[in-house]
């Protein structure tokens, strides 16, 4: 197999199969009808090719890489077959992702630090960040980690409250004040908290409002500035989730939230419920962030580490 050697246990390789579903059945209804009647790889194929994974939502930009790497494999072999294409798109876009992924990851895990690993969550309202974040306090928590959670999105009361349920049910503490308090101001006393407990991660949630820029900015900037003054480097993360069913509109909010505020990984939520699984690989490649994590299910189990040979695979299987 390669470079596709299974390194996910069974139970997550077939969530991870399940959530891509609808993602594979769509991208391979296109392509089996791309290629009927050709025996092997030409121009007609391309073309088609490219509408495909254009209209699967890998997005223009990457949709070219991909088709001149494939074009470079046909130039140097003249005869090609079509029975072979979808081996080469494994390949293929699995080096790609290699560019942006380490790809290796399977466990959630932290680097090893003296002080609390803070992570500082950005994204827009009803793409799944607070789900996204007690999701992952519960793996951290699995793994033997001590979390705490800042409530910092405090424009929006069912925010706060949606973050206490999970708090309540992962077991993990969290940090809070009422609805229109400061939000480096929470920032701020989670992270003396987290300090005080000896806290292993910090997971901060944040507003999430796009209609102005500026004022997104410089609330971001903010808890970043106030972070520093209890650990001086943090955050040490900040991760954008973005809604993986709403396909191009996700590349859009990508495009927002890395132009206000240094992103440093995605997570792709609800990839379960769409046919829009190509967005994860023209994303990644596109604003050169990495994908961290993907939500292929709503069961706590169901966001998972990606790993970008097991994405392909499970993609192009």
């Amino acid at each position: 197999m390669g470079l596709f050697k299974k390194i996910f246990s069974s139970e997550k390789k077939e969530s991870l199969d399940k959530g891509l579903e609808k993602s594979k059945t769509s991208f391979f209804g296109k392509l089996n009808k791309a290629v009927a009647g050709k025996s092997k790889v030409d121009d007609d194929v391309l073309d088609n090719l490219e509408e495909i994974l254009v209209t699967s939502d890998v997005g223009v930009n990457t949709t070219l890489k991909v088709i001149e790497r494939i074009e470079e494999r046909v130039a140097k072999d003249k005869y090609l077959g079509t029975s072979e294409l979808n081996q080469i798109l494994r390949e293929e876009i699995a080096g790609l992702l290699s560019e942006t992924n380490s790809g290796e990851a399977t466990e959630f895990s932290i680097p090893e630090m003296k002080q609390p690993y803070v992570i500082m969550v950005v994204g827009v309202n009803g793409v799944g960040k607070t789900t996204t974040i007690g999701k992952l306090a519960y793996q951290f928590k699995k793994q033997g980690l001590n979390v705490v959670l800042g409530a910092a999105d405090t424009f929006r009361a069912a925010a706060i409250d949606q973050l206490q349920v999970w708090a309540d049910r992962v077991g993990v503490p969290i940090v809070k004040q009422s609805m229109g308090s400061d939000p480096a101001s929470v920032a701020f006393d989670t992270l003396q908290s987290a300090v005080t407990q000896n806290a292993d991660v910090v997971i901060i949630d944040t507003a999430g409002r796009l209609h102005n820029k500026v004022n997104l900015m410089n609330e971001l900037t903010k808890v970043k500035r106030v972070m520093k003054k209890v650990v001086e480097d943090a955050p040490h993360d900040v991760l954008l989730v973005l809604d993986g069913s709403t396909g191009q509109n996700a590349f859009e909010q990508a495009k927002q939230f890395t132009a206000a505020t240094e992103v440093t990984s995605l997570a792709v939520t609800k990839l379960d419920g769409t046919a829009k699984g190509g967005v994860v690989i023209g994303i990644s490649d596109q604003f050169q962030v990495p994908v961290k994590y993907i939500g292929v299910g709503e069961g706590i189990e169901d966001l998972q580490v990606f790993n970008k040979y097991e994405f392909v695979d499970s993609f192009f299987r």
